[in-house]
């Protein structure tokens, strides 16, 4: 999951999206201070499976 938070001087907001192409696209049309952030769970079977 990819996440853009946007803070502004009166509030913060967070977008999700499920692939870094759609956050990327979203990214460029977004103003203000923003940052794009890769989640990555713990629990995750990508995660699990390359550690084995």
């Amino acid at each position: 999951m990819w996440v853009i938070t946007v803070h502004s001087r009166k509030n913060t907001k967070m977008f999700e999206f499920n692939t870094e192409k759609e956050a990327r696209e979203a990214f460029e049309d977004i103003e203000g201070n923003k940052i794009l952030t890769e989640v990555i769970y713990f629990n995750s079977p990508y995660l699990a499976s390359s550690t084995v």
